[in-house]
C-alpha cells in the first residue's frame, strides 16, 4: 500500500500513479488550476484534509504536502482552527526607488517587519565598487535582511553603502522589528536619495532564496537592482533584492 491505495490501482479524481509527477504535486496542480480558473475564489475555504484525502484517494501526508506548498507559494493562507483559504492575489505593490518597503507596506494596510540575515564591512566587490564610484578595495557596508508582510517573508534584500557615508550603521539593532533603513539614511546620516536607476530581471531562486522566501524549487524570483543618487549625482547606496513572485507582485506606473 502506498498513499492509501494499492500501488497498481488508479488514483482518485484523475490522479495517475504512472505519472512521473509525485501524487502530492498532481494534487497541488489541480488545486492551483481551480484557484486560477476562479472555481475557488478569493477567500474561499479549501476542503478539509479529510475531504481531500477521500476525494483523491491518498494519505493525509500527501494532502498536507500539497497544501503546504500552496501556502508557501502564496496561493493559500491558514487560519488556525478554521482551515485554509484562497489568498488574495490581485493586490500589487509599487516599485518606487524613493519609497521604502515600510512606507509601501503601511500604505497598503500591511504590517511590515524584517529579520537581519547578516551585516558586515568588507572590501567592495567590483560589481559594487563601480556603480558606487568607489576605488578598488574601498570599504563598504553590506546589510542583508529578510522583509516580511504580516509575518510572511516576501523580499530578500542586500543594501550596500560606502562605509565612510554610514559610520556606526552596523551598531544599530537590525535584528528584529522593522527599523527603516531609508529613515536612518535620511535622518541619521543626512543622505538624500533624489533619483536613481532600476534594473529588473527574473531567474530561478538559489538555495538561500528558496529557503528564506519559502519557495519550492525550482521556483522563479523577480530580481531588482537599484542605485540611488543624491541631488548632486553622487551614489548613496546600491540594493539587490529578490522578490517572492506571488506574495509581493510589483507594478510600475508609466506616464506618457
Amino acid at each position: 500500500m502506498t498513499d492509501g491505495f494499492p500501488s497498481d490501482g488508479p488514483a482518485g479524481d484523475g490522479l495517475r500513479r504512472d505519472d512521473p509527477q509525485p501524487l502530492y504535486r498532481q494534487i497541488k496542480q489541480r488545486l492551483r488550476q481551480q484557484i486560477e480558473s476562479g472555481a475557488l475564489g478569493t477567500d474561499a475555504k479549501l476542503a478539509s484534509e479529510r475531504e481531500l484525502e477521500k476525494q483523491y484517494g491518498v494519505s493525509r501526508i500527501t494532502v498536507r504536502q500539497a497544501v503546504r506548498e500552496l501556502v508557501q507559494e502564496g496561493w493559500l493562507h491558514s487560519h488556525p482552527g478554521r482551515g485554509f483559504f484562497v489568498a488574495r492575489r490581485e493586490e500589487t505593490y509599487e516599485l518606487h526607488l524613493l519609497r521604502s518597503f515600510t512606507m509601501i507596506a503601511e500604505a497598503h494596510g500591511r504590517t511590515p517587519s524584517s529579520r537581519l540575515i547578516e551585516g558586515y564591512v568588507c572590501r567592495a566587490p567590483a560589481e559594487v565598487a563601480r556603480p558606487l564610484f568607489l576605488p578598488p578595495g574601498a570599504d563598504v557596508v553590506m546589510l542583508k535582511r529578510l522583509r516580511c508582510l504580516d509575518g510572511q517573508p516576501v523580499v530578500l534584500t542586500q543594501d550596500w553603502f560606502a562605509a565612510r557615508l554610514v559610520p556606526g550603521i552596523l551598531d544599530l539593532d537590525w535584528s528584529t522589528g522593522n527599523r527603516s533603513l531609508y529613515a536612518e539614511v535620511r535622518d541619521r546620516y543626512r543622505l538624500r536619495p533624489d533619483r536613481g536607476r532600476t534594473t529588473m530581471s527574473a531567474r530561478l531562486a538559489n538555495a538561500e532564496e528558496a529557503e528564506l522566501l519559502e519557495l519550492t524549487p525550482p521556483a522563479a524570483v523577480l530580481t531588482i537592482e537599484q542605485i540611488a543618487y543624491d541631488p548632486q549625482g553622487r551614489p548613496v547606496n546600491m540594493t539587490f533584492s529578490s522578490h517572492h513572485p506571488l506574495r509581493y507582485p510589483l507594478s510600475l506606473d508609466q506616464r506618457g
